[in-house]
């Protein structure tokens, strides 16, 4: 934590000497002294609050259905082999696919409110989890299934009750990558679409017309800090959960 902190602070002080030494105007990046008065004042408007609400709402029910949608697909893709072979075109064709560039397609489809968002982020999340759950499948020891097996285990149960058990701390962390990747989605779906509020439309609405390079570093901070706190949690779950693992 200390040595965290000490970093946080070297990045500000030098932030805060590279504007003030002119090496970058302080139009287009205003330095920590003005950036983090202008957050504490955005802290106290009721408004700027019920937009990360809005986000953070956003992003938890796109991460819950990503997790719904992706383990069980990967377990049923990692123990059905003519499955995971008739599905592997499909996967490959749409995982390299920006999530981002779905959004004119959605918002013709949809329009521009929370739902294009939250699909967008669902998207994005489905592949780290999805995968991470493909390989931990592929890692269990087969003498567990086959023993699961010997006791009349069909295969429902023995990926409900030998699998899903071993390959969790696998998925907690394609959680992990999900969540950060979820949160920046949302955000920059916020921030094109600019009709479904949240911290995004914020940032789009600072940065245009007047131009509020400090509102616009405020709300940027408020993300950094939500993503930090958000993987912070997921690693201190998975350490208390899954300490064993290491």
């Amino acid at each position: 934590m200390l040595r965290g902190l000490v970093g946080v602070a070297f990045l500000l002080l030098l932030w805060e000497t590279v504007v003030r030494a002119g090496m970058v105007p302080a139009d287009y990046l205003p330095p920590p002294s003005i950036v983090f008065p202008q957050l504490v004042v955005m802290l106290a408007d009721p408004g700027f609050l019920l937009a990360v609400v809005a986000t953070m709402l956003s992003w938890a029910i796109a991460l819950g259905l990503a997790v719904g949608i992706a383990v069980p697909a990967g377990l049923a893709l990692a123990g059905v082999p003519w499955l995971k072979v008739a599905s592997a075109t499909v996967v490959e064709f749409l995982r390299p696919i920006p999530a981002v560039a779905l959004v004119p397609l959605l918002v013709v489809s949809v329009g521009g409110g929370p739902t294009t968002k939250i699909a967008l982020a669902v998207f994005a999340g489905l592949w780290p989890i999805l995968f991470n759950t493909i390989y931990a499948f592929n890692e269990i020891e087969p003498l567990q299934v086959d023993t699961a097996r010997v006791f009349g285990a069909g295969r429902l149960r023995v990926l409900t009750r030998v699998a899903l058990p071993s390959v969790a701390p696998f998925v907690l962390t394609g959680v992990r990558l999900s969540a950060a990747i979820g949160l920046a989605v949302v955000i920059s779906a916020e921030m094109l679409t600019g009709a479904s509020g949240g911290i995004g439309k914020l940032i789009a609405d600072a940065a245009s017309g007047a131009t509020r390079m400090d509102r616009v570093l405020a709300g940027v901070v408020v993300a950094g800090v939500l993503g930090y706190v958000i993987n912070a949690g997921l690693e201190r779950v998975h350490r208390r959960w899954f300490g064993w693992q290491a």
